[in-house]
């Protein structure tokens, strides 16, 4: 999922029109932005893998005057968040940029906070806190989620469906690679159970038995529904064993 302009059509008919394009929920984001010591006034702020903005128009008000820069790859997502921006009032503050992740075009020492929710694990933990230090300030914070295991003995099915991300790692192993890469703990809390189902995989379940009829001749389209149902399934079944981990780090050197 390295490029995501490369997905099936079925993928964006999934994901579009969601509330949020991972799990979250305003409350976690607020809860997180509370975890922050020492921000300037109006903080510069940077949004990796905005999607449709929901955890951006947060930022916006739990930030009271910070100017957010809203990256993503996916131009639909960007005009979603720039209405709801118009709307709530907000756009004055917040600037969808289209970008990638992988290559994103700005100077160094660019901004006070970078924030991702649910978008890091496609550069990985240690990857993105090498990728992303040079464009923060000194002493400037990353605060974002990353998924991790919530316990030790983890079934090969688990091990398996995350097989794609073989850095997933324990909380405790993620602390480590915080401290290596040159960042304080400002600590880390894991999402509730419901910030995954109210804005995200209730919305998506609801849409895929139209899905399923409407490419009930597309085997390739069916393929994508399954492997997403089996998704909302995997974690319905072991909420307990993994979950998205929201971290507060902030640069050392």
């Amino acid at each position: 999922m390295s490029n995501l302009n490369r997905l099936p059509e079925i993928f964006w008919e999934i994901h579009s029109n969601l509330p949020r394009e991972g799990p979250g929920d305003n409350a976690s984001t607020r809860k997180a932005f509370s975890m922050l010591n020492g921000l300037p006034d109006a903080p510069r702020i940077l949004d990796v893998g905005c999607g449709p903005g929901m955890q951006t128009l947060e930022l916006a008000r739990s930030s009271r005057h910070g100017q957010i820069t809203a990256l993503d790859a996916h131009q639909p997502f960007l005009e979603e968040l720039a209405r709801r921006a118009r709307e709530a009032g907000l756009d004055q503050r917040i600037s969808p940029v289209r970008a990638s992740m992988f290559a994103m075009p700005f100077p160094p020492a660019r901004f006070d906070l970078i924030w991702s929710e649910g978008a890091m694990y496609f550069l990985g933990l240690r990857e993105a806190l090498a990728a992303w230090k040079p464009l923060l300030v000194d002493e400037g914070y990353i605060v974002a989620t990353e998924p991790c295991w919530l316990k030790d003995d983890i079934s090969d099915e688990l091990k398996a469906f995350w097989g794609e991300y073989p850095a997933m790692t324990t909380v405790e192993n993620a602390i480590r690679i915080i401290h290596e890469m040159g960042y304080r703990d400002g600590g880390c809390f894991t999402l509730p159970e419901s910030a995954w189902w109210d804005d995200y995989y209730v919305p998506i379940e609801r849409k895929l038995p139209l899905l399923r009829e409407r490419h009930k001749s597309g085997p390739a389209a069916l393929k994508t529904i399954e492997e997403t149902q089996y998704e909302i399934d995997a974690y319905r079944a072991h909420s307990d064993s993994y979950g998205y981990v929201f971290f507060v780090m902030q640069r050392k050197y």
